[in-house]
């Protein structure tokens, strides 16, 4: 099986074209191919599809740990730089319309490389879900959930609450987020019991109106050096809390995304895709 492997800021995927593989135990290959020490490495298995409806494409992902994601922002970014790698787009599309399990999303190219390739693209995220059992989360409606109550061993966090198509949960805090333990309190809070389908889970310090800098724990995937649903969704929970303005830089461990959300209708997402390497799959067992 042929794969490349792309990232996004330095979120990595194991890229598969989905047309002529037939049906396999995906949820198995994720985990195979996503080891780090065994596998190839990566933050998740992504399947290009046709797309049906209208839509150019059709994107499925899956987490290291084998789950299937809704949505995937680095993700989507990096399956239109391989679609157009391999003609599945047209060579000079400005947009792509992508469907996955978080709904179709128009993905519009903002630059190509010296190839022609898309190397950085603006994603229309949708509008973001505010509401407790829409996200979901366990917390008193009506939404949007600005502030909510977690207690984790002792210490209590007060974090927004936002979906993307997938849950997140954002924490503001005053000093530097690389001091945080979020290798510890992440995958408390991602299968805490407010979250009836787990979280992601961000921490994040506002630098100003226009930049902020943050980490992430990912449901499914631990800690990435990017995530683009929740750079997404923490421009959302900040301009909600009166902290970001409607245009936010935001500097993530594997690079910088800008998100922009007037306060009502769609977030856009603007980020890198960039190729990393390809190769070939063997059909047996990798230990």
């Amino acid at each position: 099986m042929r794969f490349e492997k792309l990232h996004g800021a330095g979120n990595d995927f194991v890229m598969l074209d989905g047309r002529d593989t037939g049906e396999r135990d995906w949820s198995s290959l994720a985990r195979a191919t996503c080891d780090r020490h065994f596998g190839v490495g990566a933050d998740g298995l992504i399947l290009l599809l046709p797309g049906s409806g209208g839509a150019d494409l059709r994107m499925r992902m899956w987490n290291p740990d084998g789950s299937e994601a809704e949505m995937c922002g680095n993700g989507i970014r990096c399956l239109v730089r391989f679609a157009a790698r391999h003609g599945l787009v047209a060579s000079d599309a400005a947009e792509v319309s992508v469907d996955t399990l978080a709904g179709r999303l128009t993905c519009g190219v903002a630059h190509r490389d010296g190839d022609g390739l898309p190397d950085q693209v603006r994603v229309d995220m949708g509008r973001p879900r505010l509401e407790p059992d829409e996200i979901p989360v366990r917390a008193p409606a009506p939404g949007p959930v600005r502030h909510f109550d977690l207690e984790v061993d002792g210490a209590r966090y007060d974090v927004a609450c936002v979906s993307m198509g997938n849950p997140h949960a954002v924490l503001f805090v005053d000093e530097d987020p690389t001091g945080f333990p979020l290798d510890q309190v992440g995958p408390r809070i991602e299968h805490h019991p407010a979250f009836p389908q787990r979280t992601n889970f961000h921490v994040v310090r506002v630098l100003a109106a226009g930049r902020a800098v943050a980490r992430h724990w990912e449901r499914g995937a631990g800690l990435t050096l990017a995530c683009g649903t929740g750079a997404s969704a923490i421009g959302v929970a900040g301009r909600l809390r009166g902290l970001l303005s409607g245009d936010v830089l935001m500097d993530v461990p594997g690079g910088q995304l800008r998100i922009q959300w007037d306060g009502d209708g769609q977030v856009f997402m603007t980020g890198p895709a960039a190729d990393v390497f390809a190769g070939e799959w063997p059909n047996r067992p990798s230990r």
